[in-house]
């Protein structure tokens, strides 16, 4: 049972990352410091020093928060399903269920304007970059894992999870700066690039 020490704790994390979110996507990243974070929520810049190793911490913690339950929902796939075919359902069921997993903390609007901040400040994009290479690890293992295979000796788990990862960076990067910034909109993208994702492989362009 969660005690109150513990609410309390969770309660001061969950004001620190609202108020950096606000500011991030209304002042900008390099233009807010931790100062003005801690500042906000009235508390000292070392209590924020202990929730967040600091300021592109709290800025990539919401992507985490959505990123950890892709991870648990690609383990929760049937085990009937093609390894592409379950991450293409986690990945949609991650955005179908994005206001549970983000709302208590902020609205899913400012949740979507800090992909525009990522992808418009070079650090955070690196660090986004960098995460993303070690989310791909583990979802290569957790794909081996649920196929019976070994992840150093068969390619196949990190080959699958380099063409989906390909697919949904090209995703992201097109949506974020496109003119729909709507979650249907980032949701119908990602279909519509998974759709081709196969044709695009395997079919003569020419012929098809």
């Amino acid at each position: 049972m969660e005690t109150l020490r513990e609410r309390k704790k969770q309660r001061t994390r969950d004001a620190l990352l609202r108020v950096a979110v606000e500011l991030f996507t209304t002042r900008g990243y390099e233009q807010t410091t931790v100062d003005d974070i801690a500042a906000a929520v009235d508390v000292s810049q070392r209590t924020f020093f202990r929730y967040f190793a600091g300021k592109e911490d709290a800025a990539l913690a919401l992507d985490g928060l959505t990123v950890a339950r892709f991870i648990e929902a690609v383990r929760e796939r049937p085990p009937h399903e093609a390894p592409m075919e379950a991450m293409r359902q986690a990945v949609l069921e991650g955005w179908d269920s994005i206001n549970g997993i983000v709302e208590s903390v902020v609205p899913v609007e400012q949740f979507l304007r800090m992909y525009r901040v990522i992808e418009s400040t070079p650090v955070l994009l690196a660090a986004h970059l960098r995460r993303s290479a070690e989310v791909e690890e583990t979802i290569a293992r957790v794909l081996a894992e649920r196929e019976g295979l070994d992840v150093d000796a068969d390619p196949r788990p990190r080959v699958a999870v380099a063409v989906f990862g390909g697919v949904m960076r090209m995703t992201e990067r097109r949506w974020s700066t496109g003119a729909d910034f709507s979650l249907d909109a980032m949701r119908a993208l990602t279909v519509s690039h998974l759709d081709q994702a196969g044709s695009a492989l395997t079919e003569n362009w020419r012929t098809h």
